[in-house]
């Protein structure tokens, strides 16, 4: 029998190859498909099965934290036992370091870990770049463990009144027991793709006392409850069929449209030599539209699979109705229709954002932008592709922000003008988006300068003019605040 030319294309099990050679999708993706499956199906049958008021605390972490550990090793097979060894050296740093030194301890441990890893898969992989490699876990175990760390060191060692209200709500006053970790970081609704959410949190919910603690509100100027958390627990069903919905025309988007406009067609040397400066940038256009709505699929259901547990309600909208995007990582709408460069990147990747914001820019006391942008770099990997998109992304967002000051309010005057506005700003906002993105999906640096040549780096050369000749105007006599500053400037991937 032949060997099969796609044998690496998973490092886990192989079991589902028919599935895969039928549908045309890589065994790494289907892989991943049918494990989110599972977990969805598994999801809802924990929440009816296993609620708080039925069994223990504790036998809801252990099936939690089994469901999620085999999942890892039959999407990763051996590679899961970096996951595993990440995890429990980390534990042992949490529980025999000093609190004053344990977050530092724990963020050099797990970022050093996660890049030595890293390094290994451009070689392991030779720049192929699976769905489901190895490191994606390693990726969202890393936010996790540092996460804790910082709230440990926050409940056990600062003083209350040293604490943001954000970070006094979220501390952690005793170290947690192995199982509590092992259920936190390896659960099998976020193992996989993520996202990572608050220790806090999640403890809530394995207890039973999620829904109550999310729902209970002051009303406005009266120190009387709203009520909500009398309720009975509100169903997900809806949010779970919502979410569902949308994941099902991602992956119609993915046969139809995503596979029909790879990439790297974009430096494909036939291509380059033929195509016109206008093709070149339509191409680029479509391939990276083309492409988001596979990570719209992968954060959509896991933000599903958290629901149909009964995790992610974060509160009530103004029409009473409860709001399940507790661990939404995306707003579709938003990043679609986003007229600014700050504006996609706000509703894209947001619990990673969070999360640099909480354990990088609110924590150091100087050069808060180029730290916490150093973090984003490390934590991505060491590809040059990404590195590429980072520091093109610096002069895009100072360049947007400049347009923006000097010319925005001049087209405010009437509803058509402004939407003449919109629909230019918005164009231009996603050509700024697809050419920085380009080599985040390229990865290394030969096809990224090619490409970036073929289309004369026009972003780069536009954005530089743009800061270099628009005036700045005074800064405003308000001090700008600290989580503003951040999301004009940094945001993770």
């Amino acid at each position: 029998m032949e060997e099969r030319s796609d044998g690496f294309t998973t490092t886990g099990c192989t079991w589902l190859w028919p599935l895969s050679d039928l549908t045309g999708v890589p065994l790494d993706q289907v892989n991943f498909i049918i494990c989110q499956a599972v977990g969805l199906a598994a999801a809802f049958w924990f929440r009816r099965s296993l609620r708080p008021q039925r069994v223990s605390p504790a036998l809801r972490h252990a099936v939690t934290t089994f469901l999620g550990v085999s999942f890892v090793i039959f999407c990763f097979g051996w590679y899961a036992s970096h996951i595993f060894i990440l995890t429990l050296g980390c534990y042992i740093i949490l529980c025999k370091a000093s609190v004053h030194n344990v977050h530092w301890y724990s963020m050099v441990v797990a970022v050093g870990y996660l890049t030595a890893c890293q390094i290994s898969r451009v070689f392991i992989f030779s720049y192929g770049i699976l769905s489901t490699d190895f490191s994606g876990p390693l990726m969202m175990i890393t936010q996790k463990i540092t996460t804790l760390a910082f709230q440990v060191h926050d409940g056990m060692c600062r003083k209350q009144e040293e604490l943001t209200p954000e970070q006094r709500r979220l501390t952690v006053a005793t170290r947690p027991s192995l199982l509590e970790y092992l259920s936190y970081n390896l659960n099998f609704m976020s193992i996989l793709v993520g996202p990572c959410s608050n220790y806090k949190d999640y403890i809530e919910f394995i207890e039973g006392r999620h829904v109550q603690s999310k729902l209970r509100r002051l009303q406005e100027g009266s120190p009387e409850q709203n009520g909500w958390d009398a309720l009975s627990e509100p169903s997900p069903v809806r949010a779970v069929c919502q979410k569902l919905l949308v994941c099902v025309g991602c992956m119609f988007w993915f046969f139809a449209i995503t596979k029909s406009f790879p990439t790297t067609y974009a430096v494909d040397p036939e291509f380059l030599s033929q195509a016109s400066f206008l093709r070149k940038l339509v191409y680029g256009f479509i391939a990276i539209q083309a492409a988001r709505p596979k990570f719209y699929f992968a954060w959509t259901l896991s933000d599903a699979v958290h629901n149909a547990a009964g995790y992610g309600i974060s509160g009530v909208d103004e029409k009473g109705q409860v709001s399940w995007d507790l661990v939404s990582n995306i707003r579709i709408w938003e990043i679609e229709t986003a007229t600014s460069f700050k504006a996609f990147i706000d509703n894209w990747n947001i619990q990673t954002g969070v999360w640099l914001k909480s354990v990088c820019y609110d924590r150091v006391p100087y050069y808060r932008t180029p730290l916490t942008f150093v973090l984003s770099a490390l934590w991505h990997g060491v590809y040059p592709g990404y590195y590429f998109t980072f520091l093109t992304g610096i002069p895009v967002t100072l360049a947007a922000r400049a347009v923006r000051r000097n010319f925005r309010q001049y087209f405010l005057g009437s509803p058509t003008v402004k939407f003449a506005y919109d629909v230019v700003t918005w164009l231009a906002t996603h050509l700024a988006i697809c050419y920085t993105v380009v080599p985040f999906t390229l990865l290394a640096m030969e096809p990224t300068l090619e490409y970036y040549r073929s289309v004369y780096f026009y972003v780069h050369i536009i954005s530089i003019l743009a800061i270099i000749l628009l005036p700045s105007k005074p800064r405003s006599s308000k001090p700008e605040k600290h989580a503003q500053h951040f999301n004009n400037n940094v945001k993770g991937d």
